[in-house]
């Protein structure tokens, strides 16, 4: 658990900031010799690399030239040197120009560079930057001279006003993007979480507040975000909310499974709105739920023994070993064996999936640590933050981290599982 430490020389609405940020940021207080070389070398190599860029675009329309053998599209000197903000701080860039001189205008062609795009100020790693610095506590006020320190005095195109703006962009994205129509999605595999952070609230009303999180796999395979809203708690009601909108958006087909936690209230709403989809409990939360009601001194082979279960080769296996946890452990620990033993059989449904989707489907990792640095935060910080903000920046860093999620394994057994082909622990079974 993280302390809150106070800060001297901040806004009053922010003296009090995460003891993470405080040490993330003291490391970078002093710019040393080191970090000059490191900047100085980016900026290097990113001018270089613009140069060759440019080299190869002319190279391509090498053979565009005039009667006289000149050619067409050449060099025409530099533009305004820009400013970039980067992970390695900010660089000076100079932009070479491209002019094409051949005598039909509808005919020439444009250079246009996809190593520094048109207006670019700041490279992809500091817009992940922002909202993770958001929810760690730092005020708008703040902003600058947090990320002064991390990216160097002369930092600049960072100001209040610009993060003010900059949420507000992502504020309507994320509205815009919870209004898609989801019509030609289909969904395989979803997992459901609840986040409970502690972002920076409006009243008290709010504590009970909480992220919830849909994603999904689709037909290819591939992990998407479907939905990010807040609710109350992880009640059913809130669950319900979330599940029919996407219905009503388009999202009409039950998907094959659904893992989760042992939330009551996003069961109780799947079961509503999609019937046909079965049940995967996470195991990795019902692994803390059940340790949690056993003596620290047991726990290690407790755990050892929960893994026999989830990691069997077959479901019979799997089965064994359960009820040799309930044996071992019935007699004195009670209250752990009944935990365990309330959600048997949704705890093994994914022996009826191919196996190299298992590791997918037995817990809500995908989730889990995609927000594992700001979830269960136990203090909060006291700024002028607010749910709508919060939500936008979560909706963000999931959006920053959902391009880095790999693809399934074995995704080609999808398409057999829509076709409706039968896995018994985790092999196809003939089609006979």
């Amino acid at each position: 658990m993280s302390k809150v430490t106070k800060t001297q020389g901040l806004n009053p609405e922010s003296r009090t900031v995460d003891s993470e940020v405080v040490a993330f940021r003291a490391q970078f207080e002093s710019r040393s010799t080191l970090d000059e070389i490191v900047q100085d070398g980016a900026q290097r190599m990113l001018q270089a690399a613009i140069e060759v860029e440019v080299d190869e675009f002319l190279a391509d329309h090498a053979g565009r030239v005039d009667e006289d053998g000149r050619r067409h599209v050449v060099r025409n000197g530099h533009l305004p040197t820009r400013k970039i903000v980067t992970g390695a701080g900010q660089l000076d860039v100079t932009q070479l120009r491209v002019r094409d001189r051949s005598p039909d205008a509808e005919s020439r062609v444009r250079f246009s560079s996809k190593i520094l795009p048109p207006y670019l100020r700041r490279s992809k790693s500091i817009d992940e930057l922002i909202p993770w610095l958001y929810l760690k506590g730092i005020s708008t006020g703040d902003f600058h001279e947090a990320l002064e320190s991390l990216l160097g005095a002369n930092c600049t195109g960072l100001s209040a006003n610009v993060i003010v703006r900059l949420k507000e962009k992502w504020t309507d994205e994320h509205e815009q993007w919870s209004r898609r129509d989801l019509t030609d999605k289909r969904y395989v595999y979803v997992w459901a979480d609840g986040i409970h952070v502690n972002v920076r609230l409006e009243d008290d009303a709010n504590k009970r507040q909480c992220i919830l999180v849909l994603m999904g796999a689709t037909a290819e395979g591939k992990k998407e975000l479907i939905a990010v809203t807040d609710g109350y708690r992880e009640s059913e009601q809130s669950w319900h909310e979330l599940l029919i909108d996407a219905k009503q958006r388009g999202l009409h087909l039950d998907p094959e499974v659904a893992v989760g936690d042992g939330a009551l209230g996003f069961w109780a709403a799947l079961r509503k709105i999609y019937p046909k989809t079965r049940e995967q409990r996470c195991w990795v939360h019902k692994t803390a739920n059940v340790l949690n009601k056993l003596p620290k001194s047991v726990q290690p082979k407790a755990k050892d023994d929960l893994h026999q279960i989830w990691l069997a080769e077959t479901r019979e296996t799997a089965y064994k070993a359960f009820y040799e946890f309930l044996e071992k452990y019935g007699p004195k620990y009670e209250a752990a064996c009944n935990c365990l033993r309330k959600d048997k059989d949704v705890l093994l449904t994914f022996y009826d999936y191919p196996a190299e989707h298992w590791k997918h489907l037995r817990t809500t990792n995908p989730i889990e640590s995609t927000f594992a640095t700001i979830r269960l935060r136990h203090r909060k910080t006291k700024g002028s933050g607010s749910r709508r903000t919060s939500l936008a920046m979560m909706f963000k860093l999931a959006q920053s981290a959902q391009k880095r999620w790999r693809r399934l394994n074995g995704r080609q057994q999808i398409t057999l599982l829509l076709q409706g082909r039968r896995f018994v622990d985790g092999v196809l079974q003939d089609a006979t």
